[in-house]
């Protein structure tokens, strides 16, 4: 009898994805990667999620994503990350596992622990040190939530639960400026 020591997936229920590389090698190589990615994305989870963040980085990625199909979820992202594998690997050159074989899941519960999260995704590629500033990375979702263009990420309940559009601007950069500091969200 296998025993999967993994968390299962809920209807409803909030969750912290990400994966990286095997041995940490790159999974986005070129700028058309990370938008192939993000198409996939779209094509194979939103039928059983709904996204509030993400954030791609040249050897891993972030999601910040509520369940809404929990029987179909994890069949849906082993087809995304089948398909987004056979391109990078076709593309160059390459044979082999892409992924590392399981993917990491977080339970969020709590405005303020989905808000940490949501920072934590889109601070990511400062904290990396492959950005200096994570306002205008290109792969992660938080200038698409802030603008006013049609978006996959669910933009209104994500800035509610930030109070607003100015608090999650605020709240980032108080991160970025704080870095050590867990305290800067209290639950009301």
């Amino acid at each position: 009898m296998k025993i999967d020591y993994y968390t299962p997936f809920y209807n409803d229920q909030f969750y912290h994805i990400y994966n990286r590389g095997n041995s940490s090698e790159n999974i986005f190589y070129e700028p058309e990667n990370y938008y192939f990615f993000l198409k996939r994305l779209g094509d194979y989870l939103t039928n059983c999620v709904e996204i509030f963040a993400y954030c791609l980085l040249p050897n891993h990625f972030h999601l910040l994503i509520r369940v809404t199909d929990k029987n179909l979820v994890g069949e849906q992202f082993r087809l995304l990350f089948l398909s987004y594998s056979k391109a990078i690997n076709k593309q160059r050159e390459r044979t082999g596992s892409l992924f590392q074989k399981r993917f990491k899941r977080t339970v969020i519960e709590g405005i303020p622990s989905l808000c940490r999260a949501a920072i934590y995704i889109h601070t990511n590629p400062v904290h990396h040190k492959i950005a200096n500033d994570f306002e205008n990375y290109l792969y992660s979702s938080f200038q698409s939530l802030l603008s006013d263009k049609e978006t996959k990420p669910n933009r209104e309940e994500i800035l509610k639960w930030f109070g607003g559009r100015d608090n999650f601007l605020i709240l980032h950069k108080e991160r970025i400026e704080l870095p050590d500091s867990d305290n800067f969200l209290v639950e009301n």
